[in-house]
């Protein structure tokens, strides 16, 4: 659940929001005199959005992308237990 608040109290209230995005996975929006300034969220979701901003600015990474989503639009696509036994993978 994204909050927004003042960087006062972001300030006052440091520990227990770096804490709440940590554990919670809430996300907070930091406010100076009233405008959004900065945000809040944890690690692993900062994370998350660099890899998704490398992939969505990755032309050739794009381009994979959208043939494959073509490729299962038009029904070419295998069973994955064909494709383990294609490979040797008879686990």
């Amino acid at each position: 659940m994204t909050k927004t608040l003042p960087i006062t109290k972001a300030r006052e209230d440091l520990t227990s929001l770096v804490e709440n995005v940590s554990r919670k996975l809430d996300e907070y929006i930091i406010t100076v005199n009233g405008s959004p300034a900065a945000v809040l969220i944890s690690a692993a979701e900062y994370e998350s959005w660099k890899e998704t901003n490398e992939i969505l600015s990755n032309p050739t990474l794009m381009k994979g992308i959208r043939q494959g989503e073509k490729e299962v639009s038009e029904g070419k696509v295998q069973d994955w237990e064909d494709v383990r036994k294609e490979l040797g993978w008879n686990v």
